[in-house]
Parts: structure tokens; C-alpha cells; sequence
């Protein structure tokens, strides 16, 4: 009877250590959205119809292993749709596992409206940091990931904040950087400023020419063959920053092309994996 009632207790201990908690949903907007991109108040929302809700699910570790640090992730698709699970929701157990918080961000389309995007994931930043001691997190450790056209939302916050409410750190997947229509990917070009926009908007969104000593520090990872977003989006924004004397770490894989995000299935995924993980352990 002892030996069962040892083993019980061991099994619960194992399931507890183990278990997650569950997400926590939450509107961003709970007051009335500040903008709009002509979609988004056509109620209800749909996603099927590219019509997403702007909202965060936060994925929160163990009290006992968090250590302070948050990400607000922003999922890529080009400025027209949400790449919500490999580019979102798949990465909980990799960040919680670190003690590190997860946080999910549904954030509308701008269908040109630059505001609507850049206005929901500043807000997503401002809620993790007002729920700061609620959540185990310190307000001066809440970075931003993004990938792809995420990535070009993420870096943009990054550049485009007061150091106030900027992130503190940046994770880049395959971004889009440049609205350079040599290298730049147009349909994100073509997503948050449309078609005909000025020179002076192009610049404005070329991520690259707006770094300063002040933008935080990233780590960019992609693909050599990457046809989709090419290399140089990533080359030019690290260049900048190292310019600038930014802490700034770049890793190119050999091949996987564009958009792997979590997937196992990316051939350099366990690498990946480490080069993240040993970053995130470097400061």
C-alpha cells in the first residue's frame, strides 16, 4: 500500500510540474478600436474572411520557473492574412518551457491604414507591461517576434516607439525589412501602404533607414534561399544596427525557403532551435 500511495504521489508531482496553464484571451480594444482598416467594423468578426478580431492569448509559464521575460509575437501573411499556429501558437512551449511568457497577437489587416496594425501590437505591448506583476513578468523584459510580414510589424514597433514603449528586444523570422521594391516583398509593400504610396511613406516603412543607437536589440533568422523575402531585408537591417552600435545576431540556413516557422519539417529546425535558445540565454 505504501509503494502504491509513493507511486500516486510521484505521478501527481510529474503532472503537475508538467501541466500549462490555460491561455488567457483577451480584447484588445474593450473601449472601441481608435482606427479603423473599412472591414473591421463589420460586425461580427470572420476570420475566414481576413477579418480578425484584434486580440492577445497570453500563454503564461510556471510561477516557479518564470523569469520575468515576455514576447508579444506577431504572426506573418503578407499583411492580408494570420499565420496564427507555426507563426503563433506552436512557440508556447518552447518560451514557457524557458520560464519566458508567450503572447499571441491577432492584429487586424491594414488594408492600407498603416495605424490599424502598428496601433494593435503597441497596444498589445502596453497591456503585457500594465499586467506586469499579475503575470510574473518585469515590464523592462517584454520583447517583440515577428515573422515575415509579422516581422516587418515587429520592426517597425521596434523603430517607430519611444524608448518608453518600445520593445526590449527583437526576434525576426524571415522578415520583411525594406519597402525597397528591389528587395522587398510587395504584396506586405502593397498591404500597409498601398500601390501608389510616396517615396516619403516608403522610406518611413523601410525599417532599415530608421534605426537608431536607441532601437533595441535583434536576432534575425532565415533561409539562404529564401525566394519569398529575400536575405537582404535581414542583411541591411543588421547592417544598420551594428552601424548604430546595436546588439544585433544573424543566422542563415543553408535552405527551407520561406515561412517554416515552428514546423518540424524545416530541415534546419533543431539548429534553429538552439541558435534561439542560446541567444536567449546570452543576455
Amino acid at each position: 500500500m505504501k509503494k502504491i500511495l509513493t507511486f500516486l504521489l510521484c505521478v501527481m508531482g510529474v503532472l503537475s510540474a508538467n501541466a500549462q496553464q490555460a491561455p488567457i484571451n483577451i480584447d484588445l480594444w474593450q473601449n472601441g478600436l481608435p482606427n479603423s482598416n473599412g472591414i473591421d467594423k463589420t460586425q461580427p468578426y470572420d476570420d475566414s474572411k481576413q477579418n480578425f478580431k484584434p486580440s492577445i492569448r497570453v500563454f503564461l509559464p510556471e510561477a516557479s520557473k518564470a523569469t520575468g521575460r515576455a514576447v508579444v509575437c506577431c504572426p506573418g501573411g503578407g499583411y492580408s492574412h494570420l499565420a496564427t499556429d507555426h507563426e503563433g501558437y506552436d512557440w508556447a512551449p518552447f518560451f514557457n518551457e524557458r520560464g519566458i511568457a508567450l503572447i499571441v497577437l491577432k492584429y487586424r489587416m491594414p488594408h492600407a491604414n498603416t495605424d490599424v496594425p502598428i496601433s494593435d501590437a503597441k497596444e498589445a505591448l502596453r497591456i503585457v507591461r500594465e499586467n506586469a506583476q499579475k503575470w510574473n513578468i518585469d515590464p523592462k523584459k517584454v520583447g517583440i517576434m515577428g515573422s515575415s510580414a509579422g516581422g516587418h510589424l515587429a520592426s517597425t514597433v521596434a523603430t517607430h516607439s519611444t524608448p518608453e514603449t518600445a520593445p526590449n528586444f527583437q526576434i525576426l523570422f524571415y522578415p520583411v525589412v525594406t519597402f525597397d521594391y528591389k528587395y522587398t516583398h510587395k504584396g506586405s509593400r502593397h498591404g500597409l501602404i498601398g500601390e501608389n504610396a510616396s517615396q516619403e511613406m516608403v522610406d518611413l516603412y523601410s525599417n532599415e533607414l530608421q534605426v537608431t543607437s536607441l532601437t533595441p536589440p535583434a536576432i534575425m533568422l532565415l533561409s539562404d534561399d529564401d525566394t519569398v523575402v529575400p536575405s537582404q531585408n535581414s542583411v541591411n537591417y543588421y547592417l544598420a544596427l551594428k552601424k548604430c552600435g546595436v546588439k544585433a545576431t544573424m543566422c542563415i540556413y543553408p535552405s527551407g525557403g520561406h515561412g517554416w516557422g515552428n514546423r518540424t519539417n524545416f530541415k534546419y529546425h533543431n539548429e534553429m532551435m538552439s541558435d534561439l535558445s542560446a541567444w536567449l540565454k546570452s543576455f
